[in-house]
């Protein structure tokens, strides 16, 4: 296949998925995939088509396309082009689609994939989630210095400061990957063998740990961080026991 030049103006290598920003915001998506689909479609097959409707996402769209050519023709005819009164900002995508690389490759290199896209996106989560518990932690600047001052031992021991900055740390949830998960509210029922059953599926599993006198939780470890992705996404919010307790799985604080 000829090497494919990429328009000027774009900042990604060429790939036959398309970024598409600054779309109307105000429209609904159903329009406005219709509308994508109506312009996109003159320039090459259309294999599939993003747009979501949560806040982060609004204005933005993906377009992927079957081939890498098809993708840079419709890059250089439509950008700029005005969508509900706004002009269009096209790019390649950062990375290949969900539906380039079930077309290309094999059903292993789409986990692949699909693993990767999790964990880049629970990093993203981390750090942004880390960012708003470093803005917590900042003083404000002239602000009164009360809020800072250290807690006597007077305080006693056990008692939490009042202050929101002092216990400001990173949701269990948004924890970025690695290769231990923390699993919660377990039935008491549960031991090392039930856990085995459940964890022992996925790729690269190495052991359960309890924790002597404490009941409901315990500590699953993989031989790489890919093991305990693959079983976190699975095993999130299933229920066990005969009171169908909803179990917690988060990756361990580090």
């Amino acid at each position: 296949m000829a090497q494919v030049s990429a328009p000027s103006g774009v900042t990604n290598p060429p790939n036959s998925t398309i970024y598409v920003k600054n779309l109307e915001e105000r429209i609904k998506v159903d329009q406005l995939k219709e509308a994508l689909e109506e312009i996109f479609s003159e320039y090459g097959n259309v294999i599939d088509l993003v747009a979501k409707t949560n806040l982060k996402a609004k204005g933005q769209a993906f377009i992927v396309f079957d081939t890498v050519e098809a993708a840079t023709t419709a890059i250089e005819e439509v950008q700029g082009f005005e969508l509900f009164e706004k002009p269009m900002q096209l790019d390649y995508a950062k990375t290949k689609s969900d539906a380039t690389v079930k077309k290309e490759g094999t059903d292993e290199d789409f986990e692949v994939h699909r693993r990767r896209r999790m964990a880049e996106k629970e990093r993203k989560q981390a750090a942004e989630a880390a960012e708003v518990a470093k803005k917590l932690k900042r003083p404000t600047p002239g602000a009164a210095s009360e809020t800072t001052k250290p807690i006597k031992s007077a305080r006693g021991a056990g008692l939490k400061s009042s202050n929101p900055a002092a216990g400001a740390v990173i949701p269990e949830e948004y924890l970025p990957p690695n290769k231990i998960l923390f699993v919660q509210n377990l039935p008491d029922d549960y031991g090392v063998e039930g856990l085995q059953a459940i964890f022992g599926r996925f790729e690269g599993f190495r052991e359960v740990r309890l924790v002597p006198g404490r009941k409901g939780i315990a500590f699953v470890e993989y031989e790489a961080e890919a093991g305990a992705i693959s079983a976190k996404e699975n095993t999130a919010n299933m229920t066990l026991g005969d009171e169908s307790k909803v179990v917690k799985v988060v990756y361990q604080r580090q």
